[in-house]
């Protein structure tokens, strides 16, 4: 294992700030969520299958991995989501054995709701975390 140089006092605080900053975000996304009736996973997965690259679908081992939850736990989560009609699942035209979960115009409806929020709120932090980042790019000087 290659030798490293310890982290200065300043490196921690920056981690610490860093650290702090991103948990407020989560808290604040994860009260968002709640205030519209969904668990903060929901919220993730209808972001998850939205922010899917290059379609409007996923399938549920998709979901999963963008999820970072095991393929049952991805299930469960896209029956509670179909159950509060957010998302569907569709068979793919291609290939029956796979199925396609795509969000319903309800839950296209709540994201955007959702999402807006988190825009303002990432506009009002996103200074702060980036000459975080930049100070650690820098090994936690202003430098």
């Amino acid at each position: 294992m290659p030798h490293r140089k310890k982290l200065s006092k300043a490196e921690y605080e920056t981690l610490a700030s860093f650290r702090f900053a991103l948990r407020q975000f989560l808290r604040f996304s994860e009260a968002a969520a709640e205030s519209v009736g969904l668990k903060p996973q929901q919220h993730q997965a209808l972001l998850a299958v939205k922010g899917f690259p290059a379609r409007d679908h996923v399938t549920v081992g998709e979901l999963a991995e963008r999820l970072q939850v095991k393929h049952h736990s991805a299930v469960g989560l896209v029956d509670r989501l179909v159950s509060k009609k957010l998302v569907a699942r569709d068979a793919s035209p291609t290939d029956r054995r796979q199925v396609w979960i795509r969000l319903t115009a309800r839950g296209e409806e709540m994201l955007e709701k959702l999402s807006a929020a988190h825009r303002e709120q990432l506009g009002s932090i996103g200074p702060e975390l980036s000459k975080l980042l930049g100070k650690l790019g820098n090994g936690g000087t202003t430098g």
